[in-house]
């Protein structure tokens, strides 16, 4: 009988067996060590023998409360850092009282409108002491500001604030939608961060640059690398056209990324991600080892999950999960079974964190680094992802960066994933419960909080926040913030003083509205 061809996401056909002839198997043997340029096997010599990998389950839906009292169980529960879902309206610079707001306050994400909502938020938190991660893009410097004046009113030094803002807005544009500001200034603002960071904030990381976005709407693992590091190439030369050292900002440069279900591909992806971007750095910047260092942060795929039988879900995200973390990840987000449904319960919650921790103490994934190193498959994949990850790098480059490549990089997603919807529907990738194996069910269905009830209070406390307010004091904040963004200087100063004052999020962002407009996609 003739087997059939098999091939991973990234349209490598996958051989019945490997073996030392096999390409980038000559050193399987002996690679270099952990901690090693250019740190195929893990950015760390000791990687889980010295620390574990940062358990940040993300969290964030509703009210400021609702979410807080989410983070205390989670952090009651052994999670070891905390991450921010925001609201669209959050996201995309409205107010929860504007109407292109309504509707959606508080349903993908906790609603943050001033710096005393995410004082609520973080509400008997102590932010010298937990590291945050924020998943906001086109206002993450306003955000970003609220968490530095909070933490000012409460006299924690910025020194000690620890965590990453995503700050990553060229995938918005690609992938996701959340952008506000056109293309350009949207840039100055993430390189402002940098700055700000550089000088401000020595542990924060000042972007989260995100392939998890891209792979979610359909990329392969050989594109999701691919785009993920030339949207990096390009916030780096941005900031080193803004004058900035690349040995100043690039340590504190993050990643994030994906892990779906070929277990063998994603750790391939995960390995090839880490030594083509260190390759990158010493190639083109001569930067220095640990300026060459990809750190990444992973989350399940949430695409992954289905409605049908969705306690297969709990598999799926282990495989996935496993897949990370032998990938040598450095945080990790485990997705709850009944994400495809509805936002999470707290006992699914508590079941995903608890993957984490079974995988932690239990399976001896952590005993050594790198597990799968020198194994033929593994070797010959990481290879072969490298090469064709550098092969659209090599084509982006030619179209000028990833900033003028926005348009390349969106057909090719969009390609991939036509091609792997048909492979589902044609029953060529067999997806359990959905194409094969399948149940009559019952209709799932889990309770969910009353958006309008919430919409509601949240407006009637950002009425409130607006009486109480010196309406002066924010006018002339906002005055000078919008005739910053008209000249040169770095606007996270500006944008913590109008924090300060108490102007708003919508407030702050119509600010920049009125001075660079909005971007808007070709139809």
């Amino acid at each position: 009988m003739t087997e059939r061809k098999r091939a991973n996401t990234s349209g490598i056909e996958i051989k019945p067996v490997y073996d030392a002839d096999d390409p980038g198997t000559a050193d399987a043997p002996r690679p270099e060590p952990p901690g090693s340029f250019p740190f195929t096997r893990g950015i760390y010599e000791s990687m889980y023998r010295g620390r574990l990998w940062t358990m940040r389950q993300y969290a964030g839906f509703g009210t400021a409360e609702d979410t807080n009292r989410r983070f205390r169980f989670l952090l009651e529960s052994g999670q070891t850092g905390l991450s921010v879902a925001f609201d669209l309206p959050t996201q995309m610079g409205y107010d929860s009282d504007h109407a292109m707001a309504q509707g959606e306050v508080g349903r993908v994400g906790v609603a943050i409108d001033t710096v005393d909502d995410l004082g609520r938020l973080f509400d008997g938190i102590d932010l010298g002491q937990v590291s945050t991660s924020m998943t906001i893009n086109a206002t993450a410097s306003i955000l970003l500001a609220m968490y530095v004046c909070l933490a000012d009113e409460r006299g924690v030094q910025r020194g000690d604030l620890a965590g990453t803002v995503q700050n990553d807005i060229l995938k918005e544009f690609i992938a996701r939608g959340t952008y506000v500001f056109p293309v350009e200034p949207s840039l100055r603002l993430v390189t402002d961060v940098f700055d700000f960071c550089a000088s401000e904030l020595p542990r924060w990381n000042s972007i989260s640059i995100s392939g998890y976005h891209m792979r979610e709407a359909g990329c392969t693992a050989a594109q999701e690398i691919a785009f993920t590091l030339a949207n990096g190439l390009e916030y780096v030369q941005r900031a080193v056209d803004r004058g900035l050292e690349v040995e100043r900002f690039a340590p504190r440069l993050s990643f994030f990324f994906a892990s779906h279900n070929d277990l063998f591909e994603e750790v391939a992806k995960f390995r090839a991600a880490r030594r083509l971007w260190a390759r990158l750095m010493r190639d083109r910047y001569g930067a220095s080892d640990r300026a060459c260092q990809l750190r990444f942060h992973t989350q399940t795929g949430g695409s992954t999950l289905t409605a049908q039988q969705p306690q297969n879900n709990v598999v799926r995200v282990t495989v996935q999960a496993l897949a990370a973390v032998l990938g040598g990840t450095q945080s990790l987000h485990t997705n709850a079974f009944d994400e495809a449904l509805a936002l999470p319960t707290a006992d699914s919650a508590r079941l995903a964190l608890r993957t984490q921790q079974i995988l932690a103490h239990e399976s001896g994934v952590a005993a050594t680094a790198d597990p799968l190193a020198g194994s033929y498959y593994i070797e010959t994949i990481t290879a072969q992802i490298e090469n064709k990850a550098r092969t659209y790098l090599n084509e982006i480059a030619d179209r000028g960066g990833a900033a003028a490549s926005l348009d390349f990089m969106v057909d090719e997603i969009q390609r991939s994933a036509y091609a792997y919807q048909l492979a589902i529907e044609n029953e060529e990738r067999v997806v359990v419960g959905v194409n094969r194996y399948r149940e009559d069910e019952s209709e799932s269905r889990i309770e969910q909080p009353s958006f309008p009830e919430l919409e509601a209070r949240q407006r009637q406390g950002l009425d409130a926040e607006r009486r109480r307010r010196d309406a002066g004091a924010v006018q002339g904040a906002l005055k000078r913030l919008a005739e910053a963004a008209s000249g040169p200087d770095n606007l996270m100063p500006y944008i913590v003083d109008a924090v300060k004052a108490r102007a708003t999020l919508g407030e702050i962002s119509d600010a920049l509205r009125e001075v660079w407009g909005e971007y808007r996609a070709a139809s």
